[in-house]
């Protein structure tokens, strides 16, 4: 009877404290599940959810990212982050910023996707998830017109050139033996060339017709092209952006089939250079 009884209250117990736990777990797990869930969701949620799209951009690129006569920012990347904004039914917001701040800040959250001509490498397709291409580049070798000791990547060894730090441009000029100058734009980068304190630079060919278009006595001239054709994407953070990443595609494909970006391209480059 003793034994019975004493069954009897354990079992009491326990189906006591099941009560209990029961009791206090839907408060705790729903507030630990909104964490998680906050902290897991896709980033395109939280796009959609605020209603805008932060995209990073230099602004002092043309004609990929520049101002134009009246201050208004346009360029070739604005007007295709302007269409993605429009196609995922939010607002678009520019920041402008350094190219050497710019990547660093979509790793660290502060913007949600680069649109700045950036090209898809080896090293940055490791650090960060990037859309398909939705340009390809051609890197130009730029000099004085009067400059005849660059006729090919290899002369670049021991020349002084000048570039933003972490551009492709920089990184490929030092693979070649340059001593890179680090700048803080394009325009800097002309004025130093200009002024004959530094041998070249490399930046994209389109680049170096859209400047000639605008300062058609530049005593400058392109004195090699590399062999290479680069790809262009946007780069997102890898946390949180497969969702994201799968639109932008998306997005990317129809304004490539349609023609859109093709448009834009002669608009702002005097050429295709949405197809390789």
């Amino acid at each position: 009877m003793h034994s019975l009884l004493k069954t009897i209250t354990l079992a009491a117990a326990a189906v006591a404290a099941g009560a209990m736990l029961c009791a206090c777990s839907p408060s705790e797990d729903s507030g630990e599940t909104a964490k998680t869930t906050t902290a897991q969701q896709d980033l395109l949620e939280t796009i959609r959810s605020r209603g805008k799209i932060v995209i990073a951009t230099e602004g002092t690129w043309a004609p990929w990212t520049f101002h134009d006569e009246s201050g208004k920012l346009t360029g070739y990347d604005i007007e295709v982050g302007r269409l993605i904004a429009e196609k995922l039914g939010v607002k678009p917001e520019f920041i402008e910023g350094k190219w050497d701040g710019l990547l660093a800040g979509i790793e660290a959250g502060r913007y949600d996707i680069m649109i700045n001509g950036v090209d898809m490498t080896p090293e940055r397709e490791k650090a960060y998830r990037f859309t398909q291409p939705y340009a390809f580049n051609r890197t130009a070798v730029i000099v004085n017109e009067q400059n005849d000791t660059i006729r090919s990547m290899q002369d670049l060894k021991g020349k002084q050139t000048a570039n933003t730090i972490s551009s492709t441009y920089a990184e490929l000029a030092e693979r070649y033996g340059a001593k890179v100058l680090g700048v803080d734009d394009l325009n800097q980068t002309f004025e130093l060339l200009l002024s004959g304190r530094i041998d070249a630079t490399l930046n994209a060919e389109v680049t170096y017709y859209d400047y000639k278009k605008v300062h058609a006595e530049a005593p400058i001239k392109i004195a090699v092209i590399a062999d290479e054709t680069t790809s262009v994407g946007i780069p997102l953070r890898r946390e949180n952006t497969e969702k994201l990443c799968e639109e932008l595609n998306k997005i990317l494909s129809d304004l490539h089939n349609n023609g859109t970006l093709s448009r834009l391209s002669e608009q702002f480059f005097g050429t295709d250079i949405s197809k390789k």
